[in-house]
């Protein structure tokens, strides 16, 4: 007998009327009709009828700061709103941690993490405290969310890798205790010389290690910064391509068309893959303008034009750099739509990949996907299209683990009191 049999379900590649067969938390079979004849279900546990809605893989978030969340107005709110006033921030809140705190707060967005759909999520972890506190926490929330979450951590040296003392030492040490992924962030060391100088440790680190790199890089308005570009060769120099991400990379929403001429092929030779995060971009980068006031977000549709792998990451929610925030990866999508102008139906059809699919390739996730033989990870969601469920911010109606449903919410659904018209509002408009 099958433990879950999704019945009449949407998937995101146009699919229509598929069923989707579940059986010791993998998808055995993935077919259109399967299931709509009830003459010839098979037997299951379980049977979800999905509507002709939307079934996707769950939603990843390939980039995310979980030892900072939930902390905002700890020790006070970011009144500038900017960046470096951000890090200022999480310096003077670092002293006053607590591992029962980190703990506490990590679980509590990994609960909205949940029920919105979002079942992996790569978080990177300050290692510029000597006492690796954040890096014990975030280990032990990672066993604890292990049932329901996928949980990558990143060693990620806020402070500059070079620039903080001991912080390449606490670095090499995170790893050692658990942690998955090599990070850095050269724009914050003291020069460009010693920014590029950390590109090339930290990338040396990874290829003797078999690690996967994710770096912080050219977070900033200045068009002179390019180390996404030391990145790229160190890349393509120590055979690390496909493994290396660059998340941020705002500088190139600044640099001249002609230097990105020639970066994009070269970023495409390493096989980089790139996370913007559009509602923190959007938010930090153009404080010095005045008007015209530049975008901050990198440039999406020319990396996608090149053959780049990108993501949209949520960056942060309620901490020292970004008051708001909800979980919700749709959000990112619709604004990552927007600030790039990705408004062609199959633009916004990546948008939205770029909360998926495109995440999870990042990741490295095993077994991601809605074919047989993958995890029987994914959502159902009130849409009828990957482009309607970034207009309406889509009700997540179910989410399923292993194919068990560990979530779910009630239809989103308005009642009317109006002479001569339906009692209830359909936002769908469908035709």
């Amino acid at each position: 007998m099958l433990e879950l049999l999704v019945r009449n379900a949407t998937l995101p590649d146009g699919r229509r009327g598929v069923g989707i067969a579940v059986n010791d938390g993998r998808i055995v079979e993935v077919r259109e009709g399967l299931g709509l004849d009830a003459s010839g279900v098979p037997a299951a546990r379980e049977v979800l009828d999905a509507q002709g809605l939307l079934v996707s893989p769950p939603f990843v978030d390939a980039h995310f700061h979980m030892d900072a969340t939930l902390s905002v107005g700890l020790p006070r709110v970011n009144a500038s709103g900017t960046l470096l006033e951000g890090i200022a921030l999480w310096g003077e809140l670092k002293p006053q941690l607590t591992h029962e705190a980190i703990v506490e707060r990590a679980l509590a967005y990994c609960d909205w993490a949940v029920a919105r759909g979002l079942l992996a999520i790569r978080s990177h972890v300050d290692v510029c405290d000597p006492r690796l506190l954040a890096v014990q926490a975030l280990l032990e929330v990672k066993k604890r969310v292990a049932p329901y979450l996928d949980l990558q951590l990143v060693a990620f040296p806020q402070d500059g890798v070079l620039r903080a003392p001991g912080a390449l030492e606490n670095l090499e040490r995170a790893l050692a205790m658990g942690v998955d992924v090599v990070g850095g962030i050269p724009h914050f060391e003291r020069t460009m010389d010693s920014g590029a100088e950390s590109v090339r440790v930290l990338c040396e680190i990874a290829a003797e290690q078999g690690r996967l790199v994710d770096m912080h890089c050219d977070e900033s308005d200045d068009p002179q910064s390019r180390h996404v570009e030391t990145l790229a060769a160190e890349t393509v120099r120590l055979g690390l391509h496909g493994r290396v991400t660059g998340s941020h990379l705002t500088s190139m929403h600044s640099m001249d068309n002609y230097y990105v001429s020639k970066l994009l092929p070269l970023m495409a030779e390493a096989q980089l893959n790139v996370v913007a995060n559009p509602l923190i971009n959007i938010t930090l980068q153009g404080r010095h303008d005045t008007y015209p006031r530049r975008r901050g977000m990198t440039r999406v549709p020319e990396q996608l034009a090149a053959g780049l792998t990108v993501a949209f990451g949520h960056d942060c929610v309620m901490d020292p750099w970004y008051s708001l925030g909800s979980g919700d990866m749709l959000e990112v999508a619709a604004m990552g739509l927007h600030v790039a102008q990705m408004t062609s139906q199959a633009a916004m059809r990546q948008c939205f990949d770029a909360v998926t699919s495109a995440p999870a390739r990042i990741l490295h996730l095993e077994g991601y996907g809605l074919e047989a033989g993958c995890r029987a990870d994914f959502v159902w969601l009130q849409a009828r299209d990957p482009v309607e469920a970034i207009r309406l911010r889509a009700t997540r109606l179910a989410v399923y683990r292993r194919g068990q449903r560990i979530a779910s919410m009630p239809p989103a659904t308005a009642a009317l009191s109006l002479p001569g018209r339906p009692a209830s509002v359909d936002f769908s408009l469908r035709r």
